[in-house]
């Protein structure tokens, strides 16, 4: 007998996945690795702006930090979201091998520490690369999103600034980094919630390099240990999610409340993991008006 819930999840996918990769207006890279790379794409649609006047939309796309999962498949999001007014900056980095490690189970999630490192060093340069390659972008008012694991990178790459002082070189800030805000759907946003829910086939263990490092490399890495951030977040999250689900998100607002931070929630009935970044889907919807009340 079929679970209905894993089959709308598997129709809910087959939908975000059906729409054709969307071409960016123009690709830069920020290393020299070939998945250093950022691809723009231009406010467009109904909405024109003046040089300068859009807000800049940093998205970090999921898919368990794995190697098979690129940045193609949110293009459409990306489009979606330039068609809406805004500049889009669709980030690549170095994820985990499609094969499992010596004597490992299953796909290996992300890479210790060249993930991090390249989320740090891509959202160091792109007010820069901003300016010369897409100038419609205000680089003043920067909103960072992402989906799933890129969620999770999305939050981090906000609480830099909140890390610990012997962080990897690189990855710290000495302030807050200027951002209008975080809108992270569906993020893996409490690495111990997910672990023992045995989210994504533990990725979040994998992520940190097994789980004989997993306790050690949390406060450098777990975004409900790097609070408050003084960052505006908002988290967006399907109640029906079982990629996912709910409990990591709250979770994480929880954790917040008690580092005496207010983060934002939005519970969406009926909805899964995918229609977040499914522009057929109405969440799509209230996902851009999410990053628009912190954008505008």
């Amino acid at each position: 007998m079929t679970d209905p819930a894993v089959e709308r999840d598997a129709a809910e996918a087959a939908s975000a996945f059906a729409h054709p990769p969307v071409e960016p207006d123009v690709s830069v890279a920020y290393g020299e690795h070939p998945d250093q790379v950022v691809d723009f794409y231009a406010p467009r649609g109904d909405t024109t702006h003046a040089m300068g006047s859009a807000p800049l939309v940093v998205l970090l796309h999921g898919g368990a930090w794995r190697a098979p999962y690129d940045r193609q498949h949110v293009t459409p999001f990306a489009d979606f979201l330039a068609r809406r007014g805004f500049a889009v900056a669709n980030v690549e980095y170095r994820r985990g091998s499609s094969l499992p490690r010596q004597r490992g189970e299953g796909p290996v999630a992300g890479r210790w520490p060249e993930t991090f490192d390249d989320v740090a060093a891509a959202m160091d340069a792109l007010p820069g690369l901003a300016e010369s390659a897409l100038p419609q972008a205000d680089v003043r008012r920067v909103v960072v999103t992402g989906h799933s694991a890129g969620g999770h990178l999305a939050l981090w790459a906000a609480a830099r600034h909140v890390l610990p002082a012997d962080a990897p070189s690189g990855w710290r800030l000495p302030s807050p980094p200027r951002l209008r805000g975080v809108v992270a759907l569906a993020p893996i946003a409490d690495f111990a919630v997910a672990e023992d829910l045995g989210v994504c086939g533990g990725a979040s263990a994998q992520l940190l390099g097994g789980k004989e490092y997993f306790a050690g490399r949390l406060p450098y890495a777990d975004p409900a240990a790097l609070l408050p951030t003084g960052i505006a977040t908002a988290l967006v999250q399907g109640r029906d999610d079982i990629v996912v689900p709910e409990r990591v998100a709250e979770s994480y607002v929880a954790a917040a409340a008690q580092a005496g931070e207010l983060v934002g929630l939005t519970l969406l009935d009926g909805v899964g993991h995918f229609p977040l970044i499914d522009p057929a889907a109405d969440a799509c919807a209230v996902v851009s008006e999410e990053i628009s009340q912190l954008a505008w």
